[in-house]
């Protein structure tokens, strides 16, 4: 329920929807009595997706989740596994033309080759189930299964969870695959900026990983000064990075995460 009810408010809530909305609410309440309220409406939520879409905001709201964990340092401590958060396919653009498909965090997927020959005694874990709200409800962990060949990685020594529909279930199914051991090192593979809610459901299931982030959206704070060329790329980064600052807070309110903005 909380998979359905989380999609659903957050369709709405999106800040390009919600702008997009509220500007044509402008523009049908300039049609009654109520002109006035329906200009405001409307010149306002025009201008909020310009400074969205333009200014460098959406790197403000995502600098911060990008940089609360720091990049992982190999220290020669032995790897005992890795676990890789789905989210990265285009399924149904995957199935129809047989090769990966990947969307804007593709990294994932990459750094996953990369630790598999990094670390080849590891054990590997593709945590990632399918989606109800789109067409095709393959599971993506299964896209990895039919793909990992083209990362140079055999499918049969890749754990497979297909069952999660959010990052807690990631970490829940995940630990079942895992069954870590006291002492074992295990790495956590995302973007960034989900690195700080992966860190804390891992820690509320009880599975101590490390971080190792990938998929950074910014270039630092030199980011903060610069404006977007084109307002589709800066509406998409305020709406990832608000989505991402409002699943903290929903998870924190639901109990899937200890703290509200999990640190090192």
């Amino acid at each position: 329920m909380f998979y359905y009810i989380a999609k659903i408010v957050w369709f709405f809530l999106t800040p390009s929807n919600a702008l997009v909305t509220a500007a044509l609410a402008g523009l049908l309440l300039m049609r009654t009595k109520r002109m006035r309220l329906g200009q405001r409406m409307a010149f306002g939520s025009v201008a909020l997706l310009l400074v969205a879409g333009l200014s460098p905001l959406a790197n403000l709201l995502i600098l911060p989740l990008e940089t609360r964990f720091p990049a992982f340092v190999d220290d020669g401590t032995p790897v005992t596994g890795i676990v890789v958060i789905g989210g990265t396919y285009d399924t149904e653009a995957t199935n129809v033309h047989g090769q990966m498909a990947l969307n804007e965090t593709g990294e994932r997927l990459i750094a996953l080759g990369e630790l598999a020959r990094r670390y080849p005694e590891a054990k590997l874990i593709y945590a990632g189930g399918g989606s109800e709200f789109t067409p095709d409800t393959t599971p993506e962990a299964t896209l990895v299964e039919n793909t990992a060949h083209q990362l140079g990685v055999a499918r049969e020594r890749i754990l497979y969870d297909r069952r999660s529909l959010n990052t807690f279930q990631n970490a829940l199914y995940a630990k079942e695959l895992a069954e870590p051991k006291a002492g074992e090192r295990w790495l956590v593979v995302t973007s960034a900026f989900h690195m700080p809610r992966t860190m804390g459901v891992f820690r509320k299931v009880g599975f101590e990983v490390v971080p190792y982030p990938v998929d950074y959206r910014t270039a630092g704070a030199a980011s903060l000064a610069r404006p977007f060329a084109f307002v589709g790329e800066g509406l998409r980064r305020t709406d990832v990075a608000t989505k991402e600052w409002i699943g903290l807070l929903s998870y924190y309110l639901t109990d899937k995460t200890p703290e509200v903005f999990p640190a090192p």
